[in-house]
């Protein structure tokens, strides 16, 4: 049993990010990435590259990893970071490759997967891909949303290890001009194997290719206990393994 401590909770909040470690057994990311390392690459959810590997609607795709997941340490912190229904919005495995040229440049993660499209108040701009319809929402859904990435293997600044900016969720959305004022305060997250880095989706965040022969290996989700109007609902929404 875990219990998070209260300083690494207000980290959280604070900063819009935190890092939790011993969340999974060394035998318990094994049991994980040999689900993963199975999966074929055919269809919309899946990308492959020389720089990178990534499955979204991944619990869709392999429903196998839930019960992995889901292990009581997972379902405790998950019930100390949200309310009960915690609501699954996204699921995306990544793997940068050891040496990937793969850079992602700032950003704060803004669409939400849904289940169709419907013209709502504050919801837009919309976009359709092959895994189906992101929109968008107000920003009292995106500041109910809480990230955890499940690391399989170690990351540093050498294999790609995401940059943060302290504090940047507070801000709302950025305009995309002005977030080269908020890059100078950024620092590197370094997250242990078999912990979760936690985040706000409205973190500013980065991340640069690979330095060395490591890969970086990360399942993110994405919960939220809210309910969104007028019958929407979150794409990948599910009841979360018992």
């Amino acid at each position: 049993m875990i219990q998070t401590a209260q300083h690494t909770l207000l980290d959280y909040q604070r900063d819009g990010f935190a890092v939790v470690e011993q969340v999974y057994a060394p035998a318990e990311i094994r049991a994980l990435l040999a689900v993963i390392e199975q999966a074929g690459a055919q269809g919309g959810s899946f990308r492959r590259t020389a720089d990178v590997f990534a499955i979204r609607n991944l619990l869709a795709e392999l429903p196998a990893l839930r019960p992995l997941i889901w292990n009581e340490r997972f379902k405790e912190l998950l019930h100390e970071l949200l309310p009960a229904p915690q609501h699954l919005v996204k699921a995306i495995y990544f793997d940068k490759p050891a040496g990937s040229n793969w850079v992602v440049a700032w950003h704060q993660d803004l669409m939400v997967a849904v289940d169709r499209r419907a013209e709502l108040p504050g919801f837009g701009p919309w976009n359709v891909r092959p895994e189906g319809v992101n929109v968008q929402p107000p920003r009292q859904y995106l500041d109910g949303i809480c990230t955890l990435r499940i690391h399989l293997d170690a990351c540093d600044a050498g294999n790609g290890a995401l940059r943060v900016v302290p504090g940047s969720h507070r801000h709302g959305v950025i305009p995309a001009a002005d977030i080269a004022d908020f890059t100078p305060h950024a620092q590197v997250c370094p997250v242990p194997a078999g912990a979760v880095m936690l985040m706000k989706p409205l973190t500013l965040h980065a991340s640069h290719r690979s330095l060395d022969e490591r890969p970086r290996r990360v399942i993110h989700l994405e919960f939220s206990s809210q309910r969104l109007p007028a019958g929407l609902r979150w794409r990948e929404d599910a009841a979360p393994a018992s």
